[in-house]
Protein backbone atom coordinates (compact mmCIF):
# COMPACT_ATOMS: atom_id res chain seq x y z
CA UNK A 1 0.00 0.00 0.00
CA UNK A 2 1.50 3.29 -1.09
CA UNK A 3 3.24 5.68 1.68
CA UNK A 4 0.28 8.42 2.03
CA UNK A 5 1.89 11.75 0.96
CA UNK A 6 2.83 14.20 4.19
CA UNK A 7 0.54 16.84 4.76
CA UNK A 8 1.08 20.40 3.47
CA UNK A 9 2.85 22.35 6.13
CA UNK A 10 1.49 26.16 6.58
CA UNK A 11 2.43 29.12 8.19
CA UNK A 12 -1.05 31.70 9.28
CA UNK A 13 -0.12 35.20 9.74
CA UNK A 14 -2.90 37.17 11.07
CA UNK A 15 -2.83 40.30 13.71
CA UNK A 16 -6.03 38.58 15.41
CA UNK A 17 -5.15 35.76 17.66
CA UNK A 18 -9.20 34.41 17.69
CA UNK A 19 -8.83 34.61 13.64
CA UNK A 20 -5.62 32.53 13.52
CA UNK A 21 -7.18 30.11 15.80
CA UNK A 22 -10.54 29.56 13.64
CA UNK A 23 -8.23 29.20 11.13
CA UNK A 24 -5.64 27.07 12.41
CA UNK A 25 -9.04 25.27 13.86
CA UNK A 26 -10.21 24.81 10.02
CA UNK A 27 -6.78 23.70 8.41
CA UNK A 28 -5.66 21.38 11.46
CA UNK A 29 -9.29 19.42 10.95
CA UNK A 30 -8.20 18.57 7.54
CA UNK A 31 -5.65 15.56 7.39
CA UNK A 32 -3.62 17.08 4.40
CA UNK A 33 -3.07 20.30 6.29
CA UNK A 34 -1.33 21.19 9.13
CA UNK A 35 -0.18 24.53 10.95
CA UNK A 36 3.60 24.40 11.32
CA UNK A 37 3.75 28.31 12.42
CA UNK A 38 1.87 31.07 13.67
CA UNK A 39 2.51 35.00 13.17
CA UNK A 40 1.29 38.42 14.14
CA UNK A 41 2.69 40.31 11.83
CA UNK A 42 4.31 40.27 8.26
CA UNK A 43 7.49 40.64 9.19
CA UNK A 44 7.48 37.69 12.36
CA UNK A 45 6.01 35.90 9.28
CA UNK A 46 9.05 36.24 6.99
CA UNK A 47 11.53 35.39 10.28
CA UNK A 48 8.82 32.01 10.93
CA UNK A 49 8.99 31.20 6.96
CA UNK A 50 12.90 31.22 7.52
CA UNK A 51 12.92 29.31 10.49
CA UNK A 52 10.18 26.50 9.31
CA UNK A 53 10.09 26.50 5.52
CA UNK A 54 6.52 25.89 5.20
CA UNK A 55 5.26 25.12 1.98
CA UNK A 56 2.37 27.13 1.85
CA UNK A 57 1.90 30.90 3.36
CA UNK A 58 -1.39 32.18 4.56
CA UNK A 59 -1.38 36.17 5.22
CA UNK A 60 -3.93 38.60 5.68
CA UNK A 61 -3.52 42.20 4.08
CA UNK A 62 -3.28 44.12 7.78
CA UNK A 63 -0.56 43.33 9.30
CA UNK A 64 1.68 45.68 11.56
CA UNK A 65 5.40 45.96 10.68
CA UNK A 66 4.82 44.31 7.08
CA UNK A 67 1.34 44.15 5.23
CA UNK A 68 0.29 40.93 4.24
CA UNK A 69 1.22 42.09 0.34
CA UNK A 70 4.62 43.34 1.72
CA UNK A 71 5.48 40.49 3.36
CA UNK A 72 4.57 38.21 0.01
CA UNK A 73 7.09 40.02 -1.87
CA UNK A 74 9.77 39.52 0.55
CA UNK A 75 8.98 35.76 0.79
CA UNK A 76 8.53 35.30 -3.00
CA UNK A 77 11.92 36.61 -3.49
CA UNK A 78 13.64 34.49 -0.52
CA UNK A 79 11.49 31.34 -0.68
CA UNK A 80 10.58 31.48 -4.36
CA UNK A 81 9.31 27.67 -4.22
CA UNK A 82 6.81 28.26 -1.40
CA UNK A 83 2.86 28.99 -2.27
CA UNK A 84 0.98 32.19 -0.86
CA UNK A 85 -2.72 32.68 -0.42
CA UNK A 86 -4.24 36.24 0.95
CA UNK A 87 -6.38 35.87 3.56
CA UNK A 88 -8.60 39.24 3.74
CA UNK A 89 -11.49 40.76 4.79
CA UNK A 90 -11.21 43.15 2.03
CA UNK A 91 -13.32 42.45 -0.94
CA UNK A 92 -11.45 45.33 -3.00
CA UNK A 93 -9.86 45.02 -6.59
CA UNK A 94 -6.69 46.95 -5.68
CA UNK A 95 -5.80 44.46 -3.47
CA UNK A 96 -6.47 41.71 -5.38
CA UNK A 97 -4.14 42.85 -8.27
CA UNK A 98 -1.57 43.59 -6.00
CA UNK A 99 -1.47 40.33 -4.40
CA UNK A 100 -1.33 38.70 -7.96
CA UNK A 101 1.56 40.87 -8.87
CA UNK A 102 3.70 39.96 -5.49
CA UNK A 103 3.19 36.03 -6.40
CA UNK A 104 0.13 35.03 -4.46
CA UNK A 105 -1.73 31.97 -6.08
CA UNK A 106 -4.95 33.09 -4.29
CA UNK A 107 -7.44 35.34 -2.38
CA UNK A 108 -9.67 34.66 -0.23
CA UNK A 109 -12.56 36.31 1.97
CA UNK A 110 -12.44 36.28 5.66
CA UNK A 111 -16.10 35.81 5.07
CA UNK A 112 -16.07 32.80 3.47
CA UNK A 113 -13.49 31.08 4.77
CA UNK A 114 -14.79 27.82 6.05
CA UNK A 115 -16.10 27.45 2.60
CA UNK A 116 -13.35 28.16 0.42
CA UNK A 117 -10.18 28.17 2.17
CA UNK A 118 -9.51 24.57 2.25
CA UNK A 119 -9.99 23.95 -1.29
CA UNK A 120 -7.80 27.43 -2.16
CA UNK A 121 -4.81 25.49 -0.50
CA UNK A 122 -5.42 22.29 -1.86
CA UNK A 123 -5.75 24.09 -5.33
CA UNK A 124 -2.33 26.02 -4.65
CA UNK A 125 -0.49 22.94 -3.92
CA UNK A 126 -2.01 21.24 -7.19
CA UNK A 127 0.09 24.50 -8.65
CA UNK A 128 -3.44 26.42 -9.54
CA UNK A 129 -4.36 29.61 -8.79
CA UNK A 130 -7.89 30.06 -6.38
CA UNK A 131 -10.14 33.02 -7.28
CA UNK A 132 -13.40 34.12 -5.59
CA UNK A 133 -16.01 35.08 -8.24
CA UNK A 134 -15.72 38.67 -7.46
CA UNK A 135 -12.12 38.61 -8.53
CA UNK A 136 -12.54 36.59 -11.65
CA UNK A 137 -15.32 39.71 -12.13
CA UNK A 138 -12.21 41.97 -11.62
CA UNK A 139 -9.81 40.62 -14.10
CA UNK A 140 -12.55 40.75 -16.78
CA UNK A 141 -13.72 44.32 -16.22
CA UNK A 142 -9.81 45.25 -16.02
CA UNK A 143 -9.07 43.74 -19.47
CA UNK A 144 -12.23 44.92 -20.85
CA UNK A 145 -11.02 48.84 -19.94
CA UNK A 146 -7.69 48.34 -21.35
CA UNK A 147 -9.67 47.11 -24.87
CA UNK A 148 -12.39 50.85 -23.99
CA UNK A 149 -9.26 53.01 -23.27
CA UNK A 150 -7.20 51.90 -26.64
CA UNK A 151 -4.47 50.62 -23.93
CA UNK A 152 -2.47 48.04 -26.48
CA UNK A 153 -2.35 44.67 -24.80
CA UNK A 154 0.35 42.98 -24.53
CA UNK A 155 2.39 42.48 -27.81
CA UNK A 156 3.15 38.84 -28.43
CA UNK A 157 6.61 38.20 -27.07
CA UNK A 158 7.13 34.19 -27.82
CA UNK A 159 7.26 32.13 -31.30
CA UNK A 160 4.59 29.85 -32.54
CA UNK A 161 6.69 27.03 -31.13
CA UNK A 162 6.83 28.34 -28.12
CA UNK A 163 3.07 29.25 -27.75
CA UNK A 164 2.20 25.59 -28.78
CA UNK A 165 4.67 24.39 -25.85
CA UNK A 166 3.16 26.78 -23.30
CA UNK A 167 -0.24 25.96 -23.60
CA UNK A 168 0.72 21.72 -23.20
CA UNK A 169 2.94 22.83 -20.10
CA UNK A 170 -0.25 24.95 -19.01
CA UNK A 171 -2.73 22.21 -19.31
CA UNK A 172 -0.40 19.82 -17.52
CA UNK A 173 1.74 17.56 -20.02
CA UNK A 174 5.06 16.39 -18.94
CA UNK A 175 8.28 17.35 -21.36
CA UNK A 176 7.83 13.54 -22.71
CA UNK A 177 4.41 13.77 -23.75
CA UNK A 178 4.76 17.05 -25.36
CA UNK A 179 7.58 15.68 -27.31
CA UNK A 180 5.69 12.77 -28.32
CA UNK A 181 3.03 15.32 -29.32
CA UNK A 182 4.90 17.62 -30.95
CA UNK A 183 7.35 14.95 -32.33
CA UNK A 184 10.46 16.25 -31.20
CA UNK A 185 12.98 15.14 -28.33
CA UNK A 186 12.48 16.16 -24.41
CA UNK A 187 15.41 18.29 -24.37
CA UNK A 188 14.25 20.48 -27.14
CA UNK A 189 10.90 20.98 -25.20
CA UNK A 190 13.14 21.77 -22.10
CA UNK A 191 15.29 24.31 -24.12
CA UNK A 192 12.06 25.99 -25.23
CA UNK A 193 10.17 25.69 -21.47
CA UNK A 194 13.52 27.64 -20.21
CA UNK A 195 12.97 30.00 -22.94
CA UNK A 196 9.19 30.55 -21.99
CA UNK A 197 10.41 31.21 -18.33
CA UNK A 198 13.49 34.05 -19.67
CA UNK A 199 11.32 35.97 -22.19
CA UNK A 200 8.33 36.23 -19.97
CA UNK A 201 10.29 37.20 -16.66
CA UNK A 202 8.33 33.90 -15.16
CA UNK A 203 9.80 32.08 -12.32
CA UNK A 204 8.01 28.44 -13.05
CA UNK A 205 4.95 26.35 -14.16
CA UNK A 206 2.14 28.17 -12.05
CA UNK A 207 3.25 31.80 -13.24
CA UNK A 208 3.45 30.17 -16.97
CA UNK A 209 -0.18 28.92 -16.42
CA UNK A 210 -0.96 32.23 -15.26
CA UNK A 211 0.14 33.82 -18.51
CA UNK A 212 -1.37 31.16 -20.63
CA UNK A 213 -4.92 32.10 -19.05
CA UNK A 214 -3.82 35.82 -19.62
CA UNK A 215 -3.47 35.32 -23.21
CA UNK A 216 -6.45 33.12 -23.64
CA UNK A 217 -4.12 30.07 -24.27
CA UNK A 218 -6.29 28.19 -22.00
CA UNK A 219 -9.35 28.64 -19.75
CA UNK A 220 -9.10 29.35 -15.80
Amino acid sequence: MPEAAAPTRILLADDHALVRRGVRLILDGEPDLTVVAEADNGAEAVEQARAHRPDLAILDIAMPRLTGLQAARELSRIQPHMRILILTMYDNEQFFFEALSVGASGYVLKSVADRDLVEACRATMRGESFLYPGAVNALIRNYLDRLREGRALPAKAITHREEEILKLVAEGHTSQEIADLLVISPRTVERHRANLLQKLGLKDRLELTRYAIRVGLIEP
